[in-house]
């Protein structure tokens, strides 16, 4: 009897220590605080990554404690990625309400190789800006792929001025005066960069794409690349694409300015939004590479031949 009144005792301490230990702890960092900060959530952070960054800004007293308020509320899975603005004068329950709604700027990702009406698209679900509104300043090439914190009031020009400024920030002087060096503009490394994206699938096939497009540029040859055909030809309604997945040799008589198997020399502008990789691929691409042809196996792995017998062994080998 004696040593269950001591259990019950334990008990009772334990439980008062951790209500005290969990009142404290959700308490506001300092109640008579009259600033505010911007408190960031990026996209894939999980809970304890949030407490503890909570923790680091110190705009909570105790990470355990706000983890646990949160399991409470059950609000873990509403939690938002964005930007907030907290006070450390919130205590811990409203921070974490806070998190589930309200957030001043939206998280948006532009996957690398999307034309700009593709592009539009993910804006208009991310941002509710009508995807005319932003191809009217959407410049092809110049949308930089890449994850944005985009104002939630932003307009469509601010976005494609945001998205622009990162592609001339990526895409630095050195890059440009490397270009230079090599005899090629900005504008002829974004459109090549823009063809190496749609067709290299793999990093490891970008340079010899690039190669290969500059080879046949300096021999006179038609660039021969499905991808202008398929942006020539636009969306596809069977499929709700704008890439058309298996063209026809119809498809390769269409009479457009980017039908490189009708026209010598680049399209007219770029196909796509290439990201930096594409785009160091084309300056660093060594155009006295031996390589003519490529292929793509049913993998996406490209396949190169220097010469057109070579290039056909290639086919019967990988596509047969």
């Amino acid at each position: 009897m004696k040593k269950l009144g001591i259990f019950l005792l334990l008990i009772f301490i334990f439980a008062v220590g951790f209500f005290l230990y969990y009142k404290e702890g959700s308490l506001p960092v300092d109640k008579t605080s009259k600033e505010s900060q911007i408190f960031v959530i990026r996209q894939g952070e999980n809970l304890t990554t949030i407490a503890n960054n909570l923790s680091n800004q110190k705009l909570i007293r105790n990470k355990i404690i706000f983890y646990l308020i949160v399991k409470q509320l059950g609000i873990e899975k509403k939690m938002q990625a964005g930007d907030f603005r907290l006070s450390q004068a919130m205590p811990g329950k409203e921070i974490a309400e806070a998190l589930t709604h309200g957030t001043l700027d939206v998280w948006m990702t532009i996957i690398e190789g999307r034309r700009k009406e593709e592009v539009a698209q993910i804006v208009a679900q991310s941002l509710f800006i009508p995807e005319v509104e932003l191809l009217k300043y959407a410049q092809e090439g110049y949308l930089f792929p890449d994850t944005y914190l985009i104002p939630k009031d932003a307009t469509a020009e601010t976005v494609v001025r945001i998205m622009q400024d990162n592609f001339n920030r990526r895409f630095a002087t050195q890059l440009k005066q490397q270009a230079g060096n090599k005899g090629l503009s900005v504008e002829e490394v974004v459109i090549l960069a823009s063809l190496v994206e749609r067709e290299a699938k793999f990093d490891g096939d970008r340079a010899g794409v690039a190669g290969v497009l500059l080879r046949r540029l300096d021999s006179g040859m038609k660039l021969d690349i499905d991808a202008t055909v398929q942006y020539a030809l636009g969306y596809q309604p069977e499929s709700k694409s704008w890439w058309k997945k298996n063209l026809t040799y119809e498809d390769l008589e269409i009479d457009s300015p980017y039908n490189t198997y009708k026209n010598t020399g680049l399209p007219p502008g770029p196909i796509a939004n290439p990201g930096l990789a594409s785009i160091i691929a084309v300056i660093e691409a060594d155009s006295n590479n031996p390589y003519l042809y490529y292929i793509s196996d049913k993998s996406g792995r490209l396949h190169f031949a220097a010469t057109l017998e070579e290039h056909n062994q290639n086919i019967k080998k990988y596509l047969r």
